[in-house]
């Protein structure tokens, strides 16, 4: 093995299944961008062999790497989390601190950077949120909004009992509310973050009344497709929106200055590249 193999730096994505997975696609531009000597992977990992892969990875040549479905609350636990990794209940990203392997949540900062650059301002004077949804999207969404001073976080979910537990795991500022008190929360609002599987490729549609002032900001975490159902009946009233994608690039950001000290940026032409890529599957 040459000396310039030996020194390549590794880092993947561990998944299960893995093959629908971007990040390859998204960070190995990055390092042929910054022209860098590394590689990202991708993991199948299932269950079962999840604790032994994290156990091993540096013995893989792995300085760190992302966790997705259905490996974040297990990464959580068998790893070092900062406050954030532990407030959202889930981790996504990991890296090597000396023998440490350390975890955080970037899904956090995903979805902020994917407001305050699809639709600047956003937060300037919101008081109220609707966000839909009770699961690990749903955590990150509100750790978020609470972060940026929202004082009145609205979770809709069709099983109130998840609603409840987020209120008691994040406080007062977040408020249960059945489906169907949706319409009358968005009179309200000045953002709707949709982080249900709804609206996806091979899921039920979302079906949701936009009664709304024209003020609202639309959010959705669903990147296949690209436009949802939500976002274009959003648009078609006028409304300002982020997709599911420009979150998937943001949150990858953190890794890659994790694993390999540079910080790479979120261009039109990485998003061209992916979206190119969805189009294609």
């Amino acid at each position: 093995m040459s000396d310039d193999v030996a020194a390549k730096k590794l880092a993947c994505i561990i998944a299960w299944p893995a093959a629908h997975s971007r990040s390859p696609l998204i960070h190995n531009y990055w390092i042929a961008q910054h022209k860098l000597n590394a590689e990202y992977r991708r993991e199948a990992v299932p269950p079962e062999e999840f604790a032994d892969f994290i156990k091993s990875m540096r013995k893989r040549g792995y300085v760190g790497g992302n966790v997705t479905v259905p490996h974040k609350e297990t990464a959580l636990k068998l790893t070092e989390p900062d406050a954030r990794a532990k407030a959202v209940g889930a981790a996504n990203c990991l890296w090597y601190d000396g023998d440490t392997l350390r975890s955080t949540n970037t899904d956090v900062e995903g979805f902020l950077a994917n407001l305050d650059q699809m639709t600047p301002g956003w937060d300037r004077g919101l008081t109220s949120a609707v966000v839909l949804g009770a699961g690990g999207g749903a955590r990150a969404a509100i750790y978020g909004l609470l972060a940026r001073e929202v004082n009145h976080v609205h979770v809709v979910n069709r099983t109130r009992e998840r609603a409840v537990a987020l209120q008691k795991k994040f406080g007062d500022r977040v408020h249960p509310a059945g489906w169907n008190e949706t319409t009358g929360l968005l009179g309200g609002a000045g953002l709707l973050v949709n982080t249900t599987t709804l609206g996806m490729v091979g899921q039920p549609p979302l079906e949701i009344n936009l009664r709304c002032p024209v003020s609202l900001v639309v959010a959705d975490l669903v990147y296949a497709p690209l436009e949802t159902a939500l976002l274009a009946n959003a648009r078609a009233k006028g409304l300002r929106t982020a997709d599911g994608l420009g979150m998937l690039l943001h949150q990858a950001v953190r890794g890659l200055e994790r694993w390999f000290g540079i910080k790479p940026e979120v261009t039109p032409e990485l998003r061209a590249l992916v979206e190119a890529d969805l189009l294609k599957k």
